[in-house]
């Protein structure tokens, strides 16, 4: 009896929903590869094309093409480069207004031959607008109509049958990222450029700088080395970060108490002050830096805390960031 999680194959072999999963997944890892060792000079060209584009690169297609288009030209703006999906269908219904000279069209078909691309294709020749075709046939409509083309491996889909689009719009999207990535790169684009793009979500987060979530001002949990350990839990009480920094009588960070020192020093805390308890030069970072570099240091060394400092003045803290502030929780772990 075949268990529910498999089924027969036409030689009468049990195959599993994860045979079946693995194999389109290598089939498709396959045709990536093919892919990448095929990109030339073709390849190359396009990247020049996009970036002498003098207004925005015009992304179309139908069909699961249309979906990677949609997702191509979300990625291309992502990456600085101003980009606008038209669906192919709607080009014929006046939509090709939003073609003008000076923008670059970026054609996907898996076929070359799909009926809807082609009064978009024949608008743009007539504009002037250049157009870069994306298929598997080299002799197709779209790639000879096309200024330059960008050939697909032509290799068989996933699906059992051969013909719902799953390799092929793969491959058409790790196309699509390549070019986006490798035009940012030719930019010169940079993380300040990147976070302009990105001002919400985990990017955005991520790519701001520190200062700009930190706890400072009435926030900021300090305390002098002398300070009683009792009135230095009032203070990490009141503040309410879990965790206070020591201060010379300069003002400079010398140390740091957290809730963990409070916990393993418990039985000396009404006899003791902050320098007694305290864990000494306390790791830091520049209020400029990075959410992200922030983060990175905490995984690296195993913390939850920094205070933030000044380039000019290092030991002076300015402010407190915790992980709780940068991190998203961990999402459920599912066992795929």
């Amino acid at each position: 009896m075949v268990s529910h999680s498999a089924r027969l194959t036409h030689t009468g072999h049990a195959e599993s929903h994860v045979d079946v999963g693995r194999n389109v997944i290598s089939m498709e890892a396959d045709a990536l590869r093919l892919l990448g060792e095929g990109l030339g000079d073709a390849f190359a060209e396009a990247v020049e094309m996009i970036l002498r584009c003098r207004q925005r690169v015009i992304v179309s297609g139908i069909g699961k093409s249309g979906h990677v288009a949609r997702k191509i030209a979300a990625t291309l703006a992502a990456t600085g480069t101003p980009a606008l999906f038209v669906h192919a269908a709607e080009a014929a219904h006046g939509d090709v207004g939003m073609v003008s000279p000076g923008d670059v069209l970026i054609v996907f078909s898996n076929s070359g031959a799909t009926v809807e691309v082609q009064p978009l294709c024949i608008y743009a020749k007539g504009i002037g607008c250049p157009l870069i075709g994306v298929s598997r046939n080299p002799n197709s409509l779209l790639m000879r109509t096309a200024d330059l083309g960008l050939r697909l491996p032509n290799v068989e889909e996933a699906c059992s049958s051969s013909l719902a689009p799953t390799t092929s719009s793969t491959m058409m999207l790790a196309l699509g990222d390549a070019l986006a990535v490798s035009v940012m790169r030719a930019r010169g684009l940079s993380g300040v450029d990147i976070r302009a793009l990105h001002p919400g979500g985990e990017i955005g987060l991520h790519l701001r700088n520190v200062e700009d979530v930190m706890h400072s001002g009435d926030r900021l949990p300090i305390v002098a080395m002398a300070t009683p350990m009792p009135d230095v839990l009032v203070t990490m009480t009141e503040k309410r970060l879990g965790v206070a920094g020591v201060v010379d009588e300069t003002g400079e960070l010398v140390g740091i108490i957290t809730d963990g020192d409070l916990r393993r020093h418990a039985r000396n805390l009404i006899f003791s002050c902050a320098a007694d308890l305290m864990t000494p030069a306390p790791r830091t970072i520049v209020r400029t830096a990075t959410v992200q570099e922030a983060l990175e240091i905490m995984n690296t060394h195993r913390i939850t805390v920094l205070f933030v400092v000044d380039q000019r003045q290092p030991l002076t803290p300015l402010g407190v960031v915790q992980i709780y502030d940068i991190a998203a929780p961990p999402a459920p772990v599912v066992t795929l």
